[in-house]
């Protein structure tokens, strides 16, 4: 068993802090931001790099390149150290980065750690600061944060990653398997590690391995003395995007009540979900964060004297208990209740205003319809005839190179309300972006059992001294790629039918692996800001002997029980 290190003491061999240290800076200085050329070479580097481990030089079919997506071709890589039996447990983790844009006049250094970190301690000290910035001077003077794009996410997790690998190679007696994952395009849309999903039942076949669990090494922000970003995360929160493209009637603004107003209604919704606590989703283990809107906007190009006819809102709803069935019927609700009462108020305006002018200001409105966007699909159809899926497509390839989801929602809805011919009052409903289910532990699983213990012997050894204690957490509260791993059944056809983007409609293999997964991985501070940075203390001194034991305490409890779970 790994023994972690104490305070005067430090593991020797792969697991080396300065080893890991390397690691870490090595891969930061390989940019691979989402979308651009270095994430598609940046596999091919990391390839190379475990090639060069002792191992894999013995053993060079236990690594694989799978291809994932994008133009140039993305990789996932898969490394195997193969031990005694089947049953196998998997470390993994993302390479992509979000941009180096917001480092400004910096952004040539943003991939090198050191000289990064010495030009922002000399921009901070030259000028007032902010708190924030107070706290980030005094954590890179300090030298126990390290700087730079990804190096916080989450090329640190990685390093610890490669770092246990290695550890678990370095061993003459081996209980099982060690899989190593690390995927691209975490940052956008998931495309790696659903890609991956899709391709691992057969990679375990080939390998002739039982994927039993599985640590995702993602990050955690803290910014504190670190008791929060240590931890252990049981799940991962799910998030949905729902939309609401409201129409009104338009009318012109001296005769306002002949019509009716998109923008009442729109802010009637805004109002019934903007942060509303009711709204966040409760149970006994946790409370996810209330809805809140990602995007308002009326849909007119130019200015007239008249109330626009449609009204766009898009909102980010995290939750963890319910269902996405569940969740989706609720917000229909809160929408047509929001919009209904709106145009009940703008009603009552128009009665009083009747009244003060002594004739009728114009007609009473009618109730708001809320049409589904798999209903609008529908009307459309029948609007259009058999040319209509081709008509869709067509609309939806010439929009393709739009990268903004809630952008590109919009305007293929807009094109089907106006193919369907539909008035208002009225609002359409769906979902703008890619679904990212929750997960959890389930104890009555074994194997989730055994990963839960592993964890807790490992908590046991690190003790329980402030600077060095882990703490469990229901969920890690950021979407994270853990959404899609381990997790065999997440599809909805609620989500599906009512997203109208196809590419962000996720369709999981009937084969895809069911196992427990949980995230465990280095804290820092603003990661995907200027001014990320990694406690490096934890990220290279603790966290990889503590991957170890909880890897070598998992595979030797798996052992008697190993099987394939799959649905």
């Amino acid at each position: 068993m790994t023994t972690l290190p104490t305070d005067d003491q430090r593991a020797p061999g792969p697991l080396d802090p300065a080893r890991v240290r390397d690691l870490a800076l090595q891969m930061v200085s390989w940019r691979s931001e989402t979308g651009t050329p270095g994430e598609a070479t940046f596999s091919t580097q990391l390839e190379t790099l475990l090639r060069n481990i002792p191992y894999f030089q013995a053993h060079p079919d236990h690594i694989r390149s799978i291809a994932s997506h994008g133009t140039p071709l993305t990789h996932s890589i898969v490394a195997l150290v193969r031990g005694q039996g089947r049953h196998a447990i998997a470390l993994t983790g993302h390479f992509d980065t979000v941009s180096t844009d917001n480092y400004h006049d910096l952004q040539p250094l943003a991939c090198d750690s050191s000289a990064l970190a010495e030009a922002l301690v000399a921009d901070l000290s030259s000028r007032a600061r902010s708190e924030q910035e107070e706290r980030a001077l005094s954590d890179l003077q300090s030298g126990d944060f390290l700087a730079g794009r990804g190096m916080l996410d989450m090329k640190s997790g990685l390093a610890a990653g490669i770092a246990c690998l290695e550890d678990f190679a370095s061993r003459p007696e081996r209980d099982g398997n060690l899989l190593l994952i690390f995927t691209p395009d975490e940052e956008r849309e998931s495309r790696g590690i659903r890609s991956l999903r899709d391709a691992l039942p057969q990679i375990a076949q080939d390998f002739d391995i039982d994927v039993c669990a599985a640590i995702n090494m993602d990050v955690t922000s803290d910014q504190g003395d670190g008791r929060e970003g240590r931890a252990i995360y049981a799940g991962t929160i799910g998030k949905l995007l729902p939309f609401a493209l409201v129409i009104g009637c338009s009318s012109h603004a001296s005769y306002p009540f002949e019509g009716v107003s998109a923008q009442a209604m729109a802010a009637g919704i805004l109002a019934n979900f903007e942060g509303n606590a009711r709204l966040a989703d409760e149970d006994e283990t946790d409370i996810s964060p209330p809805p809140i809107c990602l995007e308002a906007k009326d849909l007119r190009n130019g200015y007239e004297v008249t109330t626009p006819e449609r009204f766009w809102l898009a909102f980010n709803w995290l939750y963890h208990a319910m269902t996405a069935d569940a969740l989706f019927a609720r917000f229909q609700q809160e929408v047509l209740e929001g919009a209904s009462a709106a145009v009940a108020r703008f009603a009552a305006q128009a009665d009083d205003y009747s009244a003060r002018i002594g004739k009728r200001a114009g007609a009473t409105p009618a109730a708001p319809r809320l049409i589904t966007f798999d209903q609008l699909r529908d009307l459309a159809a029948q609007a259009l005839g058999q040319g209509f899926e081709a008509a869709y497509q067509t609309e939806e390839n010439r929009l393709s190179h739009i990268d903004n989801p809630l952008e590109l929602t919009r305007l293929l809805t807009n094109w089907l309300v106006d193919a369907a011919r539909v008035s208002g009052p009225a609002i359409i409903v769906g979902f703008s972006g890619l679904h990212y289910p929750p997960s959890r532990l389930h104890m009555n699983q074994t194997h989730d059992r055994a990963l839960h213990q592993a964890i807790e012997s490992a908590r046991t050894a690190l003790g329980n001294t402030p600077e060095r204690s882990l703490s469990w957490k229901p969920h890690f509260q950021g979407i994270s790629d853990m959404s899609f791993l381990g997790q065999a059944a997440t599809g909805s056809d609620v989500v599906s039918g009512n997203t109208p983007i196809s590419r962000l409609v996720d369709h999981p293999s009937p084969q895809a692996l069911r196992f427990p997964a949980v995230n465990i991985g280095p804290w820092g501070r603003e990661f995907h800001q200027k001014l990320e940075r990694v406690h490096a203390p934890y990220a290279f001194e603790v966290l990889p002997p503590l991957l170890a034991h909880i890897v070598h305490a998992f595979l030797t409890a798996a052992r008697p029980q190993s099987s394939r779970i799959s649905l």
